[in-house]
């Protein structure tokens, strides 16, 4: 087994309330004397009230093009990852010697050496510490970085594992662009990072934190071009179709019933769900798809309102929210979910 020995999380810096975010996006994006009804229904229907950012509010509207978008992800994502490795290996209980692999998520900037590896000097990390960076993974990031560590400490129950997710959603902010992904995706996405200390069996009894007992990944057909990026001299550009609801619908459910089954259990057996708040319209499909009660989805509902869509940190937040307060009943199943560019899903199986 795989246990869960903490987890941390942060927020980027910069604090705005959703209304502020509208008008500067209304100011960047919009052409001159444009109607603004459409973003402002946009903004006011991603359900976020306010949303953690990088940089000072003013500085979004200036910042112009890739490279200065992505010195400034590289130098913010080593410090804010650094900031959240730290305190859950203090949390922990464990030192910078005691980690034997580093994965690492992000889909919002890019960096060679990359930012674990940055963050790995900065800590003073082993030299012969096991580095997994993962591109591309997008919002199932967090969830298929837990299933990876899982995979290694499988094979090696006497080793730590940390699991580091840091997206800087708002340097990918693409001045100009009036489409209506770029105008959604202004209203959903927020900053922030995640650490998540992970132990091997040999030394899982030290601590309290769940099990991990599974994963699996669905990669869904014909569904490839729904989300992502379009990557171009400004950067990354949102791909994000209206249709991710609709493949979701269609194959969710079998996917967790065949996954929960393999385990001899149903839907009704788990007692907490950690799922990633891709937006109102992803979690109505998944509690639709899975005939939850509303009330299972709360913490990420909530999640989304306070501090909208950390791509791959999101889950993981959820996650400790959890943990810190709705901790569920011990020996009891839970199950991780989160969706991304594939069109994929990543689940996790837990034990509390």
């Amino acid at each position: 087994m795989t246990r869960i020995a903490a987890v941390h999380g942060a927020l980027a810096p910069y604090r705005f309330a959703q209304a502020e975010i509208t008008d500067m996006v209304a100011r960047a994006c919009l052409p001159e004397g444009t109607d603004r009804q459409v973003l402002d229904r946009l903004h006011r229907n991603a359900g976020v009230r306010a949303r953690h950012m990088t940089l000072p509010l003013e500085r979004y509207e200036t910042l112009d093009g890739f490279g200065a978008a992505n010195d400034l992800f590289i130098t913010t994502a080593t410090d804010l990852g650094a900031r959240v490795v730290r305190e859950a290996l203090r949390t922990a209980g464990l030192s910078a010697a005691d980690v034997d692999l580093l994965v690492l998520t992000s889909v919002t900037g890019v960096a060679v050496p990359s930012v674990d590896a940055r963050v790995a000097g900065r800590l003073g990390l082993r030299p012969d510490l096991r580095r997994v960076p993962l591109f591309g993974l997008g919002c199932a990031g967090g969830a298929a970085g837990l299933a990876r560590v899982h995979d290694f400490l499988l094979g090696r129950p006497d080793q730590v594992a940390v699991l580091l997710s840091v997206e800087l959603c708002s340097l990918t902010f693409q001045r100009g662009d009036a489409s209506t992904a770029n105008l959604v995706a202004t209203g959903l996405f927020g900053d922030g990072a995640t650490a998540v200390v992970a132990c091997g069996a040999d030394r899982a009894g030290a601590f309290t934190g769940p099990v991990i007992v599974d994963s699996r990944s669905r990669l869904y057909p014909d569904a490839g071009g729904v989300l992502g990026w379009d990557i171009g001299e400004s950067g990354f550009k949102v791909v994000l179709d209206p249709d991710i609801p609709r493949v979701l619908r269609h194959h969710l459910a079998d996917d967790v019933r065949e996954f929960l089954a393999d385990h001899g259990l149903k839907p009704q057996d788990v007692t907490a769900w950690v799922c990633h708040p891709g937006g109102p319209r992803i979690l109505d499909a998944v509690t639709e798809a899975l005939d939850l009660p509303a009330e299972e989805l709360a913490l990420s509902w909530r999640h989304l309102a306070e501090v909208g869509n950390l791509s791959s940190s999101s889950v993981l937040h959820i996650l400790r929210d959890t943990l810190t307060e709705r901790r569920p009943t011990p020996g009891t199943p839970g199950l991780l979910l989160a969706i991304g560019p594939g069109l994929a899903c990543e689940l996790v199986l837990l034990s509390w």
